[in-house]
């Protein structure tokens, strides 16, 4: 089937970089781009036209660090000074640990996420998951089920199950790991049987890919496991890392090298491996702030970064810095890594901060943030057919309506929509040209179930950790200001 599809400015791509077309169309032929151009030279002998009149059309947002899992950030992402050691489990919960939600209702979790994705205008994802309620990681079986569903939504996923070797705890008052080597042998085990089953189906919406956990969760041989198993099968490996203090000085303490350096002892640093967050570096003024050889470390070696400024801004924790990295050569691709799973707002944030840490606005890199959406996803995932809008070109496309009154007047389409919008702007998501979101509404979705069931399952979660939580039960979550009729101590306030 041939479709026509125009909107008042589409984001195309003239062979180099991207550039902005006004009164634009795009003919989609079965899953690829045939023309791109203006409205008045565009074929006229197709099947279906779709007119989205005053949208931004641009390349499918890629997301690569996209929660798939019910968030915890509302929970854990403020502080007191009790609160700082961040809510991890107890050392007698880890004896007696179990999985909080059943096995339909993890499913369920997994399906509430991909339409979420879908909402917020992602075509491409790579998902995260967090292992707080699980007994121990994720299984094969939950991620078979994730990616049937996947692909009946319509949705390019980059999947695999996480797996680690040890667990965050909390030791006589004092963050630590605490390890079972034999879990993280099965969790690649079931890494290896998730892969393997879903490259057999050869379904070009799943390329299945190694998503082990945080670094500091992974022993070295678990490391080097990972890295054997991925190059045999020239598969991608995204990998946690060099993303907090106490990683990086656990693995220093340990194992007697930095994570980076760990990284490339067993034979990870090449350019099939994606890190998120990729925030401390030598030249973060936590580590040393000075360049001393890691940007250029993770240049020569090809790895690609994933950049999630919302997130990272929500724990304090920002690149040091986005331009930095970029005149460095390095890779950024962006991510979510909690809810909303909402890219523009994530790039309003990173730009914005980009400013204050310059203390210059021409530090606002609303380009260089837009490629990373784009471009840099695309090629962290080695995928040049992804990411951009041109002919021969995969038909993975988001379009945002922008005629709301609330956006004001329209100068430039790309600072209207990040400036004033967000993902719920999106009105169009498509896979390799196949309509998976519509103004709002995907086919065969309850979104009223979706959010129900959401609620309820959150409940459950926020439930669990007075079981598990070294903090003790009871009192974890006060809110903003006291309920009527309740006292709160000062201590106590968010």
């Amino acid at each position: 089937m041939r479709t026509l599809i125009t909107a008042d400015h589409v984001l195309a791509f003239d062979g180099t970089a991207p550039v902005e077309l006004r009164d634009g169309a795009v003919v989609i032929e079965g899953e690829r781009i045939a023309f791109v151009g203006p409205r008045a030279e565009a074929p006229r002998d197709v099947e279906r036209t779709m007119e989205l009149g005053e949208s931004l059309l641009i390349p499918g947002l890629i997301d690569l660090d996209a929660l798939t899992d019910i968030d915890h950030l509302i929970l854990d992402s403020w502080s007191t000074a009790e609160h700082a050691r961040r809510l991890q489990w107890s050392a007698d919960y880890l004896l007696r640990r179990r999985h909080v939600f059943g096995t339909a209702q993890r499913r369920r979790i997994r399906e509430i996420a991909l339409v979420q994705l879908a909402l917020h205008g992602i075509t491409s994802y790579m998902p995260i998951a967090s292992e707080v309620h699980s007994v121990w990681a994720e299984t094969a079986d939950d991620f078979l089920a994730m990616a049937e569903y996947s692909r009946t939504l319509g949705l390019r996923g980059f999947l695999g199950p996480s797996y680690r070797s040890g667990v965050n705890v909390v030791r006589d008052g004092q963050r630590d790991i605490a390890f079972d080597e034999a879990e993280g042998v099965a969790g690649l085990a079931e890494a290896i049987r998730f892969h393997d089953t879903v490259r057999s189906w050869r379904d070009p919406l799943l390329t299945p890919v190694f998503l082990p956990c945080r670094i500091e969760t992974l022993t070295p041989e678990l490391l080097a496991a990972t890295a054997d198993a991925a190059r045999q099968r020239g598969a991608l490996v995204r990998l946690h890392a060099l993303q907090g203090d106490f990683e990086r000085d656990w693995i220093l303490e340990r194992y007697g090298c930095t994570p980076l350096e760990l990284i490339r002892a067993q034979g990870l640093l090449d350019d099939r491996l994606i890190i998120p967050h990729g925030v401390f570096l030598d030249v973060n003024p936590r580590v040393w702030g000075e360049d001393r050889g890691d940007l250029a470390t993770l240049v020569d070696a090809g790895v690609s970064i994933v950049h999630c400024p919302l997130t990272n801004a929500r724990y304090g924790s920002e690149l040091e810095t986005f331009g930095r990295y970029r005149d460095a050569g390095l890779n950024i691709s962006l991510g979510t890594d909690s809810f909303p799973p909402d890219l523009i707002r994530g790039i309003d944030t990173g730009v914005s901060v980009a400013k204050v840490q310059n203390r210059s606005l021409a530090a606002g890199d609303l380009a260089g943030y837009i490629e990373a959406a784009t471009l840099g996803g695309a090629r962290a995932l080695h995928r040049p057919d992804l990411g951009r809008i041109a002919e021969g070109a995969s038909a993975d496309l988001t379009a945002f309506r922008l005629s709301d009154v609330r956006f004001g007047p329209i100068e430039d389409p790309l600072r209207n929509l990040v400036l004033a919008g967000s993902a719920r702007d999106a009105c169009l998501t498509m896979v390799a040209g196949r309509v998976v979101m519509r103004d709002g509404a995907i086919d065969g979705v309850d979104l009223h179930a979706v959010r129900d069931d959401a609620q309820a399952l959150f409940d459950v979660m926020r439930a669990g950790y007075d079981e598990r939580d070294h903090l003790g039960g009871g009192g974890l979550f006060p809110p903003v200001f006291r309920r009527m009729g309740e006292r709160m101590d000062d201590g106590e306030r968010s």
